[in-house]
């Protein structure tokens, strides 16, 4: 019978990595051609398609090392979704290159003649310069591959060495100055490729904002990986109602951190009414832009709060799964509503490359996660904590 369970669990997988990766290959093809008539419009709808999916990956990393730091049950069944995640990251670096290529188009600190002009990119220009900018995001990149890589080999190490598995205590030594990194780095990533785009408006909240939306992006995808794979072997008969519980009410923590964060920092701004920091507002406050501001407010706040003040949605699999979906497609609109209105700030513009963008980054993204999760046991059961994290599954 597990034999059967086993083989339905990998074809599941596989038909979920073949049509991520036709849908990937569609989304590149169209938005490759796409960009030899839109040069502009190619990159404008790449970042956010970039934003969103580099959220997951490096989320997957940061989660990972929370983990290792907690030792939480909850962690338990999504290790190995979340060490396939973080391993994605040397993906996500490569994917970096085609913004290298145009970031005269994206940012104004990027091209000399705007910059002559300007004061303010002229004082910015130490730090704002392409050199730098490039040097930085390699740094960030090296550091939190290091990180991936180092995780995952000494995991595989677990799994191979049955009953006499290396003392776990490596984890947490690496984890801990992980995290203080990935909170370092995350920060000045998120100054870098997305605040920069307006190089005169400035927030100090602005990377926890990131960290706040990591986190929502890797619980709602690890909640929607692990719903999919739990009837099938590995995870059937392990996963119980109660481990959705706790990823749900993890989920839940970082709806209400994203949404304290990006209140705080609209409250502000809005109430300093400073004329640097208040344009970045207005622009998306208008032009159409505010109903797109409506969405992110209802759909990535309000809605899913609701939802998961419920305890028996947080236990049901496939409504949490609903939930946690619906979340991902939220991250994205927001992805979308930090980056685009610096382009078009007068009327809310989509543009079909926007969908293609995303279509192609996210389905190729998917395609390796899947084949990296497959790749391995999908359940640490030589970790020393496994037994507990399942007894804790039956305690509810």
């Amino acid at each position: 019978m597990s034999g059967s369970v086993e083989s339905s669990g990998t074809a599941r997988l596989q038909r979920g990595q073949t049509r991520a990766a036709i849908v990937g290959a569609v989304g590149l093809v169209a938005l490759v051609a796409g960009a030899f008539g839109s040069p502009e419009q190619f990159f404008r709808s790449y970042l956010p398609a970039y934003v969103f999916v580099f959220g997951i990956a490096l989320g997957s990393l940061a989660a990972l090392m929370l983990q290792h730091m907690t030792g939480g049950a909850w962690g338990m069944m999504i290790r190995r979704i979340l060490e396939a995640g973080a391993r994605t990251l040397p993906l996500v670096a490569l994917l970096f290159v085609p913004l290298a290529f145009g970031l005269p188009h994206l940012y104004a600190w990027a091209d000399p003649v705007k910059v002559a002009g300007d004061a303010v990119l002229q004082a910015k220009a130490p730090y704002l310069n392409v050199g730098f900018f490039l040097a930085r995001a390699v740094l960030y990149f090296v550091l939190w591959s290091v990180f991936a890589y180092f995780l995952s080999r000494w995991s595989a190490e677990q799994d191979a060495l049955a009953g006499t598995g290396p003392d776990d205590r490596r984890f947490r030594m690496l984890s801990g100055p992980g995290l203080l990194l990935y909170g370092l780095t995350l920060t000045f990533a998120s100054v870098d490729w997305v605040m920069s785009l307006d190089p005169h408006w400035f927030s100090t909240i602005f990377g926890m904002l990131f960290i706040g939306a990591q986190g929502m992006s890797v619980f709602a995808f690890a909640i929607a990986v692990l719903a999919l794979c739990s009837q099938d072997a590995p995870f059937a008969g392990r996963v119980k109602p109660a481990h959705f519980h706790d990823l749900g009410k993890l989920l839940f923590a970082f709806v209400i951190l994203w949404a304290y964060l990006a209140f705080s920092q609209f409250l502000i701004i809005w109430s300093g009414n400073l004329p640097e920091e208040i344009p970045w507002y207005l622009e998306r406050a208008s032009g159409g832009w505010q109903w797109m501001a409506a969405v992110i407010a209802i759909g990535h706040f309000a809605l899913p709060f609701l939802l998961l003040l419920s305890k028996d949605l947080k236990r049901n699999r496939k409504a949490l799964m609903a939930v946690a979906i619906g979340i991902l497609v939220m991250r994205y609109v927001d992805a979308f509503w930090l980056v685009a209105p610096s382009f078009e700030p007068a009327h809310l513009a989509v543009h079909w490359m926007d969908l293609a963008a995303v279509a192609g980054l996210g389905g190729l993204w998917l395609a390796v996660f899947f084949r990296l999760f497959q790749s391995r046991p999908q359940l640490p059961v030589n970790d020393p904590y496994y037994e507990d994290a399942l007894a804790h599954g039956g305690h509810h």
